[in-house]
């Protein structure tokens, strides 16, 4: 059976190169280096569950992707783990304040908290030695680090 994106390439072939590469998840995950340039759609229907992030010095420069909340106000929590605290995460919200943002310690976990609406994002990437993240929420506290 074609994918989504096959059948879609097929009808407009200019379309290949500015079509996203869209993943689902609505339980755990182990992130890989394949996955650079994803878009992955958070539901957390399931439960609690964990999206780890692989090493960041066994990727290459450059290396991202990103997350966008599928649903609003999740009924569970999406952690993304790297492992160790490596994440430097910068965020807004409507407060317009950056109360989550890693302030100069990196972290090891963002979290994607029950509060979230459809649409909040993270955007993920890798220098291979640090991940640099940024969120944009459409309520308060949405996202936390740990």
């Amino acid at each position: 059976m074609a994918s989504p994106v096959g059948a879609a390439i097929a009808q407009n072939p200019d379309a290949s190169g500015v079509l996203l590469n869209i993943h689902p998840l609505d339980g755990a995950y182990t992130v890989l280096q394949s996955d650079s340039g994803k878009v992955f759609m958070i539901s957390a229907t399931g439960g609690d569950y964990a999206i780890t992030l692989p090493v960041a010095a066994d990727l290459q420069e450059g290396w991202h992707c990103k997350f966008v909340v599928l649903e609003d106000t999740p009924s569970n929590v999406t952690t993304i783990a790297a492992g160790s605290a490596i994440i430097d995460f910068v965020m807004k919200d409507p407060g317009g304040d950056a109360s989550n943002s890693s302030a100069g310690t990196a972290k090891s976990n963002l979290i994607i908290g029950e509060t979230c609406t459809q649409g909040d994002v993270i955007n993920l990437m890798t220098d291979g030695v640090t991940y640099y993240a940024e969120g944009l929420s459409g309520i308060n506290d949405a996202f936390t680090t740990s």
